[in-house]
């Protein structure tokens, strides 16, 4: 009886040993080269973004479709509908200066320096071409306000000044559309080596952030152009053909062509045509100013977007 109980004790405890001898196998592998790997990808995803998107992330993936839709709206070419796109825009740089305020977005960045040094430039630009506007807006306010006084009192030398400061303003306007247009051209990068999903959506933001800033201001200036670069007096819309003038008045702003800035030009204005034209340049001061506040936060939004690149690009 004894032996049969040493027997059914080593048959019962054999499956125990080979059973702790196999998970000994499974956590202390013989090989070391198989255990370096998954240490490796996970280094590597530890200095990125998270897949999952951030809320920032997410927001501005809202925004910048919101703003997308906005410009594929063209009928609507007023000085509100300017004047959203504008507010819209500036929400957009505000919620690219919290991203980057962020340590995962400063981490993620920071192994990138060749699109961050584009960001640098493409925001430089947007930047400069702001703040030309800016002088271009607050001129045209104060020309328009003269021609207000010189339609009341029907001096015609100040309103061909008038009309003469608008041309230039308009070539102008049409430079910064230009200048607007060759920002951004730039590819997120292609790499040999596959870059974490965080940093591809990353860089997917930015890239977008700088299409829909050219889609904004694209659709001011050149909408401001248009509107600035009324005929001559030699010249008549008649002479340019109905196409011609209907493509012109889509690509303006609504207030400016109701305006008729060609009345401006009539000689010998009856008092009616006086009156009319006061009131339409009176509700486009409105207007004016509308787009210069809306435009000067745009300009600090990209100053304080460029700033926050900056300091990544330095820490």
């Amino acid at each position: 009886m004894g032996k049969e109980k040493t027997v059914s004790k080593s048959i019962t405890m054999a499956p125990r040993m080979v059973a702790a001898s196999f998970r000994r196998s499974l956590s202390f592998p013989n090989h070391p080269n198989h255990s370096t790997k998954p240490k490796k990808t996970f280094h590597v995803r530890s200095t990125s973004l998270p897949c999952r998107s951030h809320p920032l992330i997410s927001q501005l993936k809202d925004d910048l479709n919101g703003l997308k839709s906005w410009s594929f709206n063209p009928q609507n070419r007023t000085c509100p509908w300017l004047c959203d796109g504008l507010n819209q825009l500036k929400i957009v740089h505000e919620s690219l200066d919290d991203l980057l305020q962020l340590p995962q977005t400063r981490e993620s960045l920071n192994g990138h320096s060749d699109l961050v040094e584009k960001l640098l430039d493409d925001f430089l630009h947007f930047v400069d071409v702001y703040g030309i506007f800016q002088t271009l807006i607050l001129t045209f306010k104060e020309e328009h306000l003269a021609a207000q006084v010189a339609v009341r009192r029907k001096d015609e030398s100040k309103i061909a000044s008038y009309a003469k400061a608008l041309r230039k303003m308009a070539k102008e306007m049409d430079k910064l559309t230009f200048n607007v247009q060759c920002i951004g051209k730039y590819i997120v990068p292609q790499q040999t080596i596959p870059i974490p999903d965080g940093d591809a959506e990353l860089a997917e933001v930015m890239k977008d952030i700088i299409e829909v800033t050219q889609l904004v201001s694209t659709a001011l200036f050149n909408g401001l152009a248009v509107s600035m670069a009324f005929p001559k007096p030699s010249c008549s819309w008649i002479g340019l053909g109905k196409k011609t003038k209907k493509l012109k008045e889509d690509e303006g702003i609504f207030e400016f062509v109701e305006m008729g800035l060609e009345n401006l030009l009539r000689k010998n204005k009856g008092d009616e045509v006086v009156k009319i034209v006061s009131k339409k340049m009176y509700e486009l001061e409105d207007c004016i100013c509308g787009i210069e506040n809306c435009g000067e936060k745009v300009f600090r939004s990209l100053i304080n977007a460029r700033v926050s690149l900056l300091n990544v690009f330095t820490q």
